[in-house]
C-alpha cells in the first residue's frame, strides 16, 4: 500500500528554523520523485521543493531559494525539508508528493501519491 506520512510542522517564530519530514511506504525509493508542495489559505497549491533520485537534481521555488534545502534517507524511505529564515508568508499546509518516475517533477498534476500535510505557522 502506498503511502506517505509527514510531519514536523509546527508554530515557529520568524526566522527560526523547521524540518519537515516525509516517510513514504510501498515505493521502491530510489525509483521516484519526490517534492514539497505548500497551500496557504485562500491560494493556489505551489510547489516548494523537488528531487529526483536518480539524477540528485532538485528544485527550489523562487521564494525559498536559499533558505529551504530538500534531501533524502534512502535506508529510511524519508525525504527531508529543511527550512530556515522562515517569514510569515511561509505559512501554509505542507505536502508531500510522489510519483512513480525518475525526473524532476514541478507540477502537481504529475503527481499521484500525495500526503495528509502538514501545518507550518510562521509567527512575526
Amino acid at each position: 500500500q502506498v503511502q506517505l506520512v509527514e510531519s514536523g510542522g509546527g508554530l515557529v517564530q520568524a526566522g527560526g528554523s523547521l524540518r519537515l519530514s516525509c516517510v513514504a511506504s510501498g515505493f521502491t525509493f530510489s525509483r521516484i520523485a519526490m517534492g514539497w508542495f505548500r497551500q496557504a489559505p485562500g491560494k493556489e497549491r505551489e510547489i516548494v521543493a523537488a528531487i529526483s533520485w536518480r539524477s540528485g537534481s532538485t528544485y527550489y521555488g523562487d521564494s525559498v531559494k536559499g533558505r529551504f534545502t530538500i534531501s533524502g534517507d534512502k535506508a529510511k524511505n524519508t525525504v527531508y525539508l529543511q527550512m530556515n529564515s522562515l517569514k510569515p508568508e511561509d505559512t501554509a499546509v505542507y505536502y508531500c508528493a510522489a510519483d512513480r518516475d525518475y525526473g524532476l517533477l514541478l507540477k502537481e498534476v504529475e503527481y499521484d501519491y500525495w500526503g495528509q500535510g502538514t501545518q507550518v505557522t510562521v509567527s512575526s
